[in-house]
């Protein structure tokens, strides 16, 4: 996997795509972005923290984001259809399965399958109120740390 400068990608609302997380290292290039290019098939392009239920709902479905080290609370950049997989078998608008996402930190490819929103409904706390067009300011939290593989 090449490296691929995110200076030309935009999130969701077209502006400049921020990092997201470096701890853990995050994104198809690992380089902290939620950064995709046309390599990246399974588009991870959602900024996102994962939960306890999300990471048992991946396992299930056959990724086990565990076993590279993440727990509930690490920030990570998902794959657009296994957050709309978990979307889809919420039981309710507030079920952990669906990761609350980072709409600033969020690749505008996100938008290619999902609706800007159901991508506002999940958003996290503080972005929800504030989903506008200005990027923000990441928040202070980083997430668990990643153990080494």
């Amino acid at each position: 996997m090449s490296y691929k400068s995110p200076t030309s990608s935009v999130n969701v609302f077209k502006k400049p795509l921020p990092i997201f997380s470096k701890q853990p290292m995050t994104g198809f290039y690992r380089n902290g972005f939620c950064d995709t290019g046309a390599e990246d098939t399974g588009n991870h392009s959602i900024a996102a923290v994962v939960t306890d239920e999300f990471l048992d709902f991946s396992a299930s479905r056959g990724n086990n984001l565990r076993s590279i080290g993440l727990t509930g609370g690490c920030k990570w950049c998902l794959c657009a259809s296994r957050w709309r997989e978990a979307m889809d078998a919420r039981k309710s608008d507030n079920d952990p399965v669906v990761p609350k996402v980072f709409l600033h930190a969020t690749h505008e490819r996100a938008l290619e399958s999902l609706k800007m929103d159901d991508l506002k409904k999940f958003a996290s706390e503080g972005e929800a109120a504030n989903s506008s067009t200005t990027a923000q300011t990441p928040s202070s939290t980083s997430g668990s740390a990643i153990k080494e593989v």
